[in-house]
């Protein structure tokens, strides 16, 4: 994997985490504190496999939440965790 491509989905998983605290839905409380603990491991380690992981299911649950609350997730950030967790 790429390490230029990898910090892009850092950063990607970072605005997702942002997100995630702006639409305030407890049900995403665990996940957006997986994500943040990810993103802190990967800035220590470098190690990018539970950013991934973890990037992933969050970019699904934005795109489900998205459907039921168009005006409420910018479509940018779905595209750039779509884009960069791709390579």
């Amino acid at each position: 994997m790429e390490l230029k491509n990898t910090e892009k989905f850092r950063n990607a998983c970072e605005v997702a985490s942002q997100v995630f605290t702006k639409i305030n839905v407890s049900a995403y409380a665990d996940l957006q504190a997986k994500l943040d603990y990810c993103i802190g491991s990967y800035d220590y380690d470098k190690n990018p496999v539970g950013l991934y992981e973890v990037g992933i299911v969050a970019m699904n649950e934005l795109e489900s939440f998205k459907t039921k609350n168009p005006r409420k997730v910018n479509k940018k950030v779905i595209a750039d965790l779509k884009k960069f967790s791709k390579n």
